[in-house]
């Protein structure tokens, strides 16, 4: 066999594989949403504040290279959302000294500041800043033009740090394990990993879940 046909062989092989990786993902994506592969339900189901509305939770934590990845399609979701959802973001501290990303959440929320959200990330993410000593986040939100007393009032405010130890218990109760995590109605949990690892099927059972649990109302 000359090297003319091998490479031809190689070629070939090589599409086979690419045409077959595009068809699983194809029907990955237009199979029906379904319990165990795309979302989960909570062997527990856990009480809502929203009442009359849907209530869709997003369990996340600021240095969650996931999180900040996901953070565009969640938007974008959020944003096409009906007025029966309510969608509330939930920060999670796997270990003590990560709350104060916690707190920093609550503390922006606080000041009516919860636009600096996908800014945090960006600047986590791609300004390589921990953001885990008091200093420099308040050194990096005084830079986002908010006032600094203010936010050093809000951030070790009891209110705020009660708010960050209330948001690990709310997400222990969900079982939390990992995030991006997002719980529809306080039955059902779906994430990128939980539905075979992509955001768009995610998305997916999202939507599916609202209007499931929207049918159940």
């Amino acid at each position: 066999m000359n090297s003319i046909n091998i490479s031809a062989l190689i070629k070939r092989s090589i599409l086979g594989v690419i045409c077959l990786g595009l068809s699983v993902s194809a029907f990955s994506q237009t199979r029906p949403i379904e319990e165990g592969f795309d979302y989960r339900v909570l062997p527990v189901a856990q009480a809502i504040e929203a009442k009359g509305k849907i209530e869709v939770l997003e369990f996340f934590w600021y240095g969650c290279p996931h999180c900040h990845d996901f953070e565009p399609e969640l938007s974008a979701w959020i944003k096409k959302q009906a007025k029966d959802v309510v969608v509330k973001k939930v920060p999670v501290a796997f270990r003590d000294e990560l709350l104060p990303h916690s707190q920093l959440f609550y503390a922006l929320e606080s000041l009516g500041k919860s636009d600096l959200h996908a800014k945090v990330m960006e600047a986590i993410h791609v300004g390589k800043k921990k953001l885990l000593a008091e200093a420099e986040i308040t050194d990096w939100v005084a830079s986002q033009g908010v006032d600094r007393q203010s936010f050093l009032k809000a951030f070790k405010s009891f209110t705020v740090i009660s708010k960050a130890r209330s948001a690990n218990q709310i997400a222990q109760a969900y079982r939390i394990d990992g995030v991006p995590s997002v719980a529809v109605q306080g039955k059902y949990m779906t994430s990128p990993s939980i539905a075979g690892g992509s955001k768009a099927r995610a998305i997916q059972a999202m939507d599916f879940l609202v209007n499931k649990a929207r049918k159940e109302k």
